[in-house]
């Protein structure tokens, strides 16, 4: 078996709420393998984005370690750190709230391949146009402004920009949930796609079970702060042990039907 891609301990993080502290994380443990999706799904509140957010170092931890790629990613600092990240991307809720809404797409592409100095700038034209292909966007839309496009298009385009770097794991925070359900579909198979085609890791955080059940290899379910259960994707859901994973199962009873 193959050594973990990332490795999260003992993660534990609070913050202070009208007076009272709140433990985000408590003692948060799990990893993630090469090539593997793992969801971390849980009702809101749950603990799932901020433990997302620590991934990529946006928030920053009370105690625990992080592990990528065998190094000490709470550790890193500067130019060291800036290379890791080109290995570690995020895609977010809502892209336009990670970019400009009126940068236009190339210059949403071109930036990580300037930054990380992915291809010499007279090249960078082309590998636009390749990105924008490999997530089903024709070229054309190049000198849109992501204000201009649609949701789905938007989310295609922050794909393409976190693909851009050569990822080896991609933390998706509720990446489609705002979209409508057949956008939603054709978002999940573009991510299947990629991860057959350059074996790329997901952790993949979510409210939503049956899209999990869609893309998940292992579930690790989140409470207050704790994970409450883990396992294979389908014997979670066809049988979770937890009174939060039978709440979120029994919040949408198909799934225990057609498993």
């Amino acid at each position: 078996m193959s050594a973990p891609l990332l490795t999260a301990t003992n993660l534990s993080k609070r913050f202070d709420s009208r007076g009272r502290t709140v433990a985000a994380l408590d003692d948060v443990s799990f990893e993630v393998a090469p090539g593997e999706t793992l969801a971390l799904v849980g009702p809101s509140g749950s603990g799932k984005t901020t433990a997302a957010r620590a991934l990529v170092r946006l928030t920053e931890l009370d105690g625990g370690d992080i592990r990528f790629e065998g190094e000490d990613l709470l550790a890193l600092r500067g130019a060291r750190l800036r290379a890791v990240r080109a290995r570690l991307q995020m895609v977010f809720q809502d892209p336009r709230a990670a970019f400009n809404p009126r940068a236009t797409v190339a210059r949403v592409l071109d930036d990580p391949l300037r930054i990380h100095g992915i291809v010499p700038r007279r090249e960078r034209p082309e590998a636009i146009a390749q990105l924008l292909q490999r997530v089903g966007l024709s070229p054309d839309l190049e000198a849109r402004a992501l204000h201009e496009i649609s949701g789905g298009q938007r989310q295609r385009v922050a794909i393409a920009r976190a693909i851009a770097t050569r990822p080896r794991l991609i933390v998706l925070d509720e990446a489609v949930s705002a979209l409508d359900v057949s956008v939603r579909g054709q978002i999940l198979q573009l991510l299947l796609d990629l991860q057959r085609a350059q074996n790329i890791a997901y952790l993949f955080i979510s409210h939503d079970l049956g899209v999990v059940r869609a893309v998940a290899h292992r579930i690790a379910i989140m409470d207050h702060g704790r994970i409450v259960e883990t396992g294979r994707a389908a014997e979670v859901i066809a049988n979770p042990q937890s009174d939060t994973g039978q709440a979120l199962v029994a919040a949408a009873p198909k799934l225990r039907h057609s498993t």
